[in-house]
């Protein structure tokens, strides 16, 4: 079946349009390495995942709690761990997030966000960014009540955005998202800005670009159904 122009597209939230990088300080601010963000955001997603695949589901606050615990030896406190958690809430988008959601939201595209974050946190963000005012609907994996990337939680993205699964696009700076969300049959639009290449072990996204701004006009691009 050919690719075609989505009525619907779902950005990933943590890394496609929040910088996590901001967080760095909050690291610094609790005696703790600004370089243990990293490992400590692959440690989350990793027991995230490793949970939903023995049938269980951990909330967002409680896997990161404890994923910050073990990647800082356990030399972080649990006051540390709300300092670096509350940063959530406060970081700043990349700078191609807002144009790329009113590109797709004036071009009468239904816009989302599909997050592993907390609705709380991801509803502050969305508002200070002056991303809210683009997003039709935002699902959360706690809503879904599964982690990425199960084909489950895409097709419950698509209910809410009221389109099939084939109807609507996710996109993603992360190439395995971008792959869930192929498994479940929708587009997907992969920017490189994180990883520089998409890996020969995922299935191939749809739609390709350095930045948002790109994959969003490449998206409106396609041909229509």
């Amino acid at each position: 079946m050919s690719t075609t122009k989505p009525v619907a597209v779902a950005f990933d939230v943590l890394e496609t349009l929040l910088d996590l990088r901001a967080l760095r300080t909050r690291f610094t601010d609790i005696g703790q390495p600004a370089e243990m963000l990293h490992p400590w955001f692959l440690r989350f997603q990793r027991d995230a995942m490793a949970l939903s695949l023995s049938g269980e589901f951990g909330s967002f606050p409680a896997v990161a709690r404890q994923a910050l615990r073990t990647e800082s030896e356990h030399t972080a406190s649990e006051s540390d761990i709300d300092h670096v958690l509350d940063g959530f809430a406060h970081l700043p988008a990349h700078p191609d997030a807002e144009p790329a959601l009113r590109e797709l939201s004036e071009a009468g595209v239904r816009v989302g966000c599909l997050t592993v974050g907390s609705p709380e946190n991801t509803a502050r963000f969305l508002e200070n960014a002056g991303l809210a005012r683009h997003v039709d609907q935002v699902v959360t994996a706690e809503q879904a009540g599964i982690w990425k990337p199960s084909p489950t939680v895409y097709r419950a993205t698509a209910y809410q955005l009221e389109v099939a699964p084939r109807d609507m696009a996710l996109v993603a700076v992360h190439a395995w998202d971008c792959h869930g969300a192929k498994r479940a049959g929708c587009t997907s639009g992969w920017c490189s800005r994180l990883e520089g290449e998409p890996g020969d072990v995922f299935d191939a996204p749809d739609v390709t670009g350095d930045d948002l701004v790109t994959i969003a006009d490449r998206l409106l691009a396609l041909p229509t159904r």
